[in-house]
């Protein structure tokens, strides 16, 4: 039987015992294995060149070599497996398609108003918020997260018909991007204990929800492209994981299928890249959508929030995106539960709403629940933009009466 294939690692742990000890047969006792094995990794160190102290330079290139091998195999691995699970369980290409023709650059017509854009995220989709715990300017269910999104859909179609346009503006289509963050996930015990429903409930419940939305928007502006990008919350993991990101969420299941769920419909066209961040054009402008949890920056500030961080990620995304040729123009994203719109990014708010970790961990400033609107024209890039609000506005009577007493005199 031959002998099996010994790494470079136990033979550098190997020699480095091996330098301790005068006598061959000491080495290998203290090391835990036979002397005649104890000579052939001796023999297999010294032709590798490895001394159990410093590497020679051929060493270090072989060990760098396998690992890159290594990793290759195991992204081969991941992406196989990604694609059989889009073939034989989604019954989908085993990629996802490029973006669509009619988002490209056109001919500008005389009183075109271009293209609108939404961002969905930030959902939250299980999760409770009780009004008596964020001072009862908040609560957030099942039933609340419907009755949201119906009016995310309806504000959406109003604001664009009847304010951004005419009665009979025609649109190329819209973008609605999910930005992640769609379900809440199990990854904290207090969520566990507070959800209203498991992730696998969330997921399907959720997959009917966005499906009526989206064809809800197909109906009015005809065509619908899907850019999707996994968050933070729906992963299926405790710790954040960089390897394997998109495929060990369950938002990766959720989008899968809504594509499956419109496969036969060419109204409707999704994209989902294999990695954390989608790249896409519309016209000429360019756009990375990517969730906000991994800008590379971490902390905020008391006094400006995530403003600070934010500004710093998106530098640095444009950095790192800018050596591989991927130049962009605006940064989309959720996490922040703040909406922003800044030089260059576009950051989402949340439909979950002021939450009991915003008010208590970090004390944050009381923000309503919605999400960001705006259009994209062919010659003048990002035009009108506005907040679609999901719930009323909130007046100084809703706060109700203090509590308080009196002392006889």
């Amino acid at each position: 039987m031959a002998a099996k294939p010994v790494d470079d690692a136990k033979l550098i742990a190997f020699m480095r015992v091996r330098s301790e000890h005068e006598e061959l047969q000491a080495a290998a006792e203290a090391f835990g294995i036979p002397a005649t094995t104890a000579l052939r990794w001796e023999r297999m160190a010294k032709k590798r060149g490895l001394t159990g102290k410093e590497l020679t330079a051929e060493a270090k290139l072989r060990i760098e070599n396998a690992a890159l091998r290594r990793d290759l195999r195991a992204a081969e691995r991941e992406n196989d497996s990604a694609e059989k699970v889009r073939q034989e369980i989604f019954n989908l290409a085993a990629h996802t398609p490029e973006p669509p023709a009619w988002i490209t650059p056109a001919p500008t017509k005389k009183g075109t108003r271009g293209t609108p854009m939404t961002i969905w995220s930030d959902w939250h989709y299980g999760e409770v918020v009780r009004p008596e715990e964020v001072g009862g300017v908040n609560i957030f269910n099942a039933d609340v997260a419907a009755e949201r999104i119906r009016m995310l859909v309806d504000v959406t179609v109003d604001l664009c018909m009847n304010h951004m346009g005419r009665a009979d503006t025609k649109y190329p289509g819209i973008v609605v991007c999910l930005g992640g963050d769609m379900i809440t996930g199990d990854i904290h015990d207090e969520l566990t204990a507070t959800n209203d429903r498991t992730t696998h409930q969330s997921v399907n419940d959720l997959t009917d929800l966005i499906a009526a939305a989206l064809e809800h928007l197909a109906a009015h502006f005809g065509r619908v492209f899907v850019p999707c990008v996994v968050g933070n919350h729906g992963r299926s993991t405790r710790k954040p994981r960089m390897k394997g990101r998109v495929y060990t969420s369950y938002e990766y299941i959720l989008y899968c299928s809504l594509e499956r769920h419109f496969r036969n419909d060419k109204r409707v066209q999704f994209y989902i890249p294999g990695e954390s961040d989608a790249y896409f054009k519309v016209y000429d402008h360019r756009f990375l959508l990517t969730h906000g949890d991994s800008l590379g920056v971490k902390g905020g500030d008391g006094i400006i929030g995530p403003l600070g961080p934010i500004t710093r990620g998106v530098i640095k995304i444009r950095n790192s995106e800018m050596q591989i040729g991927r130049d962009i123009d605006t940064v989309l994203m959720g996490h922040w539960h703040t909406l922003t719109w800044g030089d260059g990014y576009i950051v989402n708010g949340a439909l979950k709403g002021y939450d009991e970790y915003a008010r208590l961990a970090l004390r944050a400033r009381y923000t309503r629940p919605s999400q960001a609107l705006w259009f994209v024209h062919p010659e003048q890039g990002l035009t009108a933009h506005w907040p679609v609000h999901l719930d009323k506005t909130r007046t100084v009577e809703d706060a109700g009466e203090w509590i308080g007493w009196r002392t006889e005199p």
